[in-house]
C-alpha cells in the first residue's frame, strides 16, 4: 500500500521513517534500489526474529554512543541514549542494512517524580559515515515529530478521538482514509 503513494515523491537520497508496520524487506529493497533513498525502521513484534537479534545484541548495553537532554517542557524531563553498531550488518536477514540501534527514553514527570522508561529498536540503511549516533537520533526525533503532528491534525480537524466507528476494519479504514487525505494535503504544501 505504501509503495504507489511514494511514486510520486522525489525521495532521492532522503531519510524515509516508518513505523514497525513499514518494517518490511520489499519496502527497504524499493526505497534504496529503486527510489536511491535511505530507510530509518522501528523494528517490533511483527518482525520477531530482527527483533529478538536486536533484543540480544544490545542487551549488555554498555556507554552510550550518544546522550541527548532535551528541555524541560510539557512537564517532563527526558533524555534519550542512543547505541549504534554495524557487527550485525551481515548477520541480519535484512536488505540493506547499514546500522542497527538501541534508543532508550528516560522520562520523569515533574509533578509526580515519576520516572519511566522505554526501549525502541531500529535499523537504517545509512552507514555510520553518512550517519552517526546524534544524527541517527535526530532521525528518530523527527519521526515522532511528523507523528505527534498527524495525531493533532486528527484529533482537532476530523474529532478523531468522538468517532463512533467501533467495530471490525472500520476504526482502522477511517483512520487510514484520513491520514491519507491528510499526507496528500501536506504533500502539496497546503498547510
Amino acid at each position: 500500500m505504501a509503495i504507489p503513494l511514494l511514486d510520486s515523491l522525489d525521495l532521492t537520497d532522503k531519510d524515509i521513517t516508518a513505523d514497525a508496520l513499514l518494517t518490511q524487506r520489499k519496502v527497504a529493497s524499493y526505497l534504496v534500489d529503486q527510489r536511491h533513498a535511505h530507510y530509518h525502521f522501528t523494528v517490533k513484534a511483527n518482525q520477531p526474529t530482527l527483533l529478538d537479534d536486536l533484543t540480544l545484541f544490545f542487551q549488555d548495553r554498555k556507554q552510550p554512543d550518544f546522550v541527548m537532554l532535551d528541555p524541560p517542557d510539557h512537564g517532563r524531563i527526558e533524555t534519550r541514549n542512543i547505541w549504534t553498531t554495524t557487527e550485525l550488518n551481515g548477520y541480519l536477514n535484512f536488505p540493506h542494512v547499514a546500522q542497527a540501534f538501541a534508543i532508550e527514553r528516560l522520562t520523569i514527570d515533574k509533578k509526580t517524580a515519576k520516572p519511566s522508561r522505554d526501549i525502541a529498536y531500529g535499523i537504517t540503511s545509512r552507514p555510520p559515515a553518512q550517519a552517526d549516533a546524534r544524527r541517527l537520533l535526530e532521525i528518530n526525533r523527527g519521526h515522532w515529530t511528523i507523528e505527534n503532528s498527524c495525531h493533532y491534525i486528527l484529533d482537532w480537524n476530523y474529532d478523531e478521538d468522538r468517532c463512533r466507528i467501533r467495530t471490525g476494519y472500520g476504526p482502522e479504514n477511517v483512520t487510514r482514509l484520513r491520514r491519507f487525505a491528510i499526507s496528500v494535503i501536506k504533500s502539496k504544501g497546503v498547510q
